[in-house]
């Protein structure tokens, strides 16, 4: 929200400069952006009148001006502005003036014409990019008077940005309201009194949606000049707030909303068929804006239409079929309280975004219609003239909100703000603030008024008593608390251990957000539905992850164009899973992931560069695995996943159920997601990790271990996960560890064969094991290897 503070002060004028009541607003809760002067340093400008103006003897582009600054004798200018012309009041640059960017004006030539001075455009001067032509001031500015003072330019301009809860200070009404409660000073408001109809015409209104719309208020006005030029002030309270001058028609409906905080549109009168509705659009229909654009409308979106056609986005945009143009004569005035549900994210659904959105989405006092509508009224008949009709109010009272009653206990209040404050300033802090207040045993039953829709408990109230009191006089101090130990239970793993796991091996947790590009998630998860976003941030984020691995790979890829060479992250969140039986249609799984690319070690001279491969995943994995104490319960299958390279990847299985995936990204992916090299990634539900075995206590066995080596001959086919876990399952008797430790293929070795080193740990804990306890458990190794893998002793 911008505003002038000039403008400001004529509705209540505290004695701070500028820095202090911006730092006021912004202790306040309604934070100052910036302060920026409203027109950049220029001096020696004055106002002007051309006198004479002829045709330059030697250039055809060129005028010769004769100019009035209020001194004894007119002074002779030369301009190529197309719209100078005699009996033009306009500003003019002096000689000895200086313009932005320090530019001095001198005595100068142009074609053989002396000219001391130059007629400025709003550019020149800093005001605007307008350039088209010089400044056209109106017939009554003073000659010779300084055009900073004219114009009041020794101003600034304001920038708050409000919280969406503060839709109320959406204008300057709201504003000075605050700045009056701040500084315990009266307001002084613009009197509106009710414009006396002169015509009996009118249009009827009809609420056909009195849900999204309770109340709304039309008014035709006749023969309106739209010819006429706004006043220089409110064009330029207009120009101070951002916002450009268009036609007085439309320049009245922004001052409105400038002022008030509520919007209002027009219609042409003459374009409209019989009754106004206000209702849900049809399912498909379309409606050209007044920016030209066609839109296809639901029947969710609630528009102004008449007996034949949409009329406008009712809250968001106007249609071209009504809009008020160049030949309108008669308008339609409107004035309504739209409900901010049926409002709030509309205009993004079309790519919209408009001053009446910003504030209908947030909400506006359902009880300023009337003003709105008669403070616009008398600014039309005051610049463009014509003739009022009666207002014409359709209103459903059982839907407009009504005034919340709020009650404040002073026990409560003392206690979140951690102070006492005397129940006299409190009544007086609510009061100024606008609230009917009745005090009892307990503290305040305080009555909202309408304009503090943001006011619904208990909590909102202390808020407020707080900001006004000052968050500056209220004592910091640290909370006292009560520390207890939280239960939990030693069989359960947190996400927190995993995670630590994780950063001892080298890794970084990452944050990424829960919506993702739906179009690199297509390419990862093409047979996985997900959940679209119905009003996203941006396209790029419109759609829930499935998984996380498309936030890491983004990570991943970001981090690659900035030149980092070794990566490993991990996350820890939740996916969605769109699934009809679960509570709202989606399934929230927590889940753990991981992504490594690059080098699998920094540079050192000692050690070779390698890059990160299969393996190494694969051991992170299992270092998380293994804090379970069931290590032996998971397995890793090969299996395809179409995100994964059909050739490194694996399905990790705990029991028969499926937990998770580790591998490759598939390199026809690696381009489209930006990635550089070979990236690896794993996930897992943190569901099935959680549980763990508790470790028991067993005594150390003081008799021997003894090791015995198998090398065996098996098809490359089969993996040496199924053979480990084969021979855990025999169950051999005193066996107490099982290590692959070599793997051989090559000569001596039948092509499509490859040898197996392993090692099996034999120990018993109450005595030594004796040669034929050893040899039968190695005999009943190799035979179940021998029958069920094919297996044979390497020679």
């Amino acid at each position: 929200m911008k505003f002038s503070e000039q403008w400001l002060r004529t509705w209540v004028n505290p004695t701070l400069d500028s820095v202090a009541l911006s730092e006021q607003l912004s202790m306040a809760g309604l934070e100052v952006d910036g302060i920026e002067p409203v027109a950049e340093v220029f001096s020696g400008v004055v106002v002007g009148e051309v006198v004479k103006c002829w045709q330059h003897p030697d250039a055809d582009k060129l005028q010769v001006t004769e100019v009035n600054l209020g001194t004894d004798e007119p002074t002779t200018i030369v301009c190529g502005a197309p719209n100078c012309r005699q009996g033009l009041k306009v500003a003019v640059a002096t000689v000895g003036a200086v313009l932005p960017g320090d530019f001095k004006i001198k005595k100068a030539k142009l074609r053989g014409q002396p000219s001391h001075g130059m007629l400025c455009s709003n550019s020149e001067l800093g005001l605007s990019d307008d350039h088209d032509g010089i400044i056209e001031l109106p017939a009554d500015a003073p000659v010779g008077m300084d055009y900073r003072e004219y114009l009041d330019l020794n101003d600034v301009v304001l920038d708050v940005d409000l919280t969406p809860n503060r839709a109320d200070c959406l204008g300057i009404r709201g504003i000075a309201r605050e700045v009056g409660v701040l500084n315990r000073i009266e307001v002084t408001a613009p009197v509106i009194d009710a414009v006396a109809p002169t015509t009996d015409e009118q249009r009827a209104v009809v609420l056909d949606a009195p849900a999204a719309c309770p109340r709304y208020l039309g008014r035709v006005v006749r023969n309106v000049n739209v010819q006429a030029d706004s006043p220089l002030w409110l064009q330029e309270r207009l120009r101070r707030s951002g916002i450009r001058s268009i036609d007085p028609v439309v320049d009245i409906t922004n001052y409105v909303l400038l002022e008030l905080g509520h919007p209002m549109h027009a219609f042409d009168n003459d374009k409209l068929q019989g009754a106004v509705h206000v209702r849900m659009a049809h399912a498909d229909e379309k409606l050209t804006l007044l920016d030209g654009t066609e839109v296809v409308l639901q029947n969710d979106v609630l528009v102004i239409a008449d007996e034949q056609k949409p009329l406008a986005m009712a809250g968001i945009f106007g249609g071209e079929g009504s809009g008020v143009t160049e030949a309108t004569t008669n308008v339609f005035l409107e004035s309504a309280f739209f409900s901010p549900d049926a409002i709030a994210g509309r205009a993004r659904r079309f790519g919209l975004h408009t001053d009446a959105s910003h504030r209908y989405e947030r909400g506006v006092d359902p009880e300023l219609q009337r003003t709105a509508m008669e403070r616009a009224t008398a600014l039309l008949l005051e610049i463009c003239g014509g003739e009022a009709g009666p207002i014409v109010e359709a209103k459903d009272d059982a839907a407009l909100p009504q005034a919340a009653q709020v009650t404040l206990r002073s026990e409560r209040l003392a206690r979140v703000l951690g102070i006492s404050i005397a129940a006299d300033e409190v009544t007086e802090i609510l009061q100024r603030l606008g609230f009917a207040v009745t005090t009892n045993a307990e503290g305040w039953q305080v009555s909202v008024p309408t304009f503090r829709f943001d006011i619904s408990i208990e909590e909102d109230l202390i808020e407020e008593v707080a900001r006004i009191y000052g968050y500056h006089r209220i004592q910091a101090a640290a909370p006292a608390a009560q520390l207890r130990m939280i239960p939990r239970q030693e069989a359960q793993l947190t996400a927190t251990s995993f995670k630590r796991t994780l950063l001892d091996r080298g890794y970084q947790e990452a944050i990424t957000y829960s919506f993702v590009d739906p179009k690199h998630q297509a390419l990862l998860f093409d047979d996985t539905a997900a959940l679209t976003l119905p009003f996203p941030i941006s396209v790029e984020m419109s759609s829930m992850r499935v998984s996380l691995w498309p936030g890491l790979i983004g990570a991943v890829a970001h981090n690659q164009k900035r030149q980092q060479q070794s990566l490993a992250f991990c996350e820890t969140g939740l996916r969605f899973l769109p699934d009809e039986n679960a509570e709202n249609g989606v399934v929230q799984q927590p889940m753990i992931a991981g992504v490594r690319a690059g080098k699998a070690a920094p540079e050192h001279w000692s050690d070779g560069e390698r890059a990160v491969d299969f393996y190494d995943i694969k051991g992170d994995v299992e270092a998380i695995l293994a804090l379970t104490g069931a290590a032996h319960q998971f397995r890793f299958v090969a299996d395809q996943h179409p995100a994964l390279h059909p050739g490194q990847s694996a399905a990790i299985f705990r029991g028969e159920k499926r937990v998770g995936y580790v591998g490759a990204v598939h390199p026809q992916f690696e381009k489209k997601l930006g990635l550089n090299g070979r990236t690896f990634v794993f996930e897992l539900e943190l569901a099935a990790i959680s549980a763990r075995a508790v470790p028991q206590a067993q005594p150390v066995s003081k008799y021997p271990s003894i090791r015995r080596d198998l090398a065996i001959v098996v098809k490359d086919t089969i993996a040496a996960g199924e053979i480990l876990a084969a021979i855990e399952n025999i169950g051999v008797n005193n066996l107490v560890s099982l290590n692959l430790f070599d793997v051989y293929q090559g000569a001596g070795v039948t092509e499509g064969h490859r040898s197996l080193a392993l090692s099996l740990i034999l120990q018993n804990p109450e005595r030594t094991l004796e040669d034929s306890e050893i040899n039968t458990a190695v005999a009943a190794v190799v035979d179940m290897l021998t029958s069920e893998f094919g297996a044979t002793l390497r020679e």
